[in-house]
């Protein structure tokens, strides 16, 4: 599965894939991976991409095409 949602997100947030990956606390590498779809991206991961974006889960694996994540419940 690739996750074209991704590179859009970043590229529309003005990040490169090395400020990602510092972020994430990974290699630009292992990140570039992560966008092109040959690697799998830990849920730990993807709950970080989602807060960093203001995105849901999701959208980033386009299971939906809402981006705004459900309302947190307290």
């Amino acid at each position: 599965m690739q996750f074209h949602r991704l590179e859009d997100l970043r590229i529309d947030n003005d990040q490169t894939q090395a400020e990602i990956a510092e972020y994430l606390g990974c290699q630009r590498e292992v990140y570039r991976r992560y966008e092109k779809g040959t690697r799998q991206i830990p849920v730990d991961m993807l709950i970080q991409l989602s807060l960093l974006y203001n995105v849901s889960i999701d959208y980033i694996v386009g299971l939906t095409n809402e981006k705004k994540p459900y309302p947190r419940k307290i």
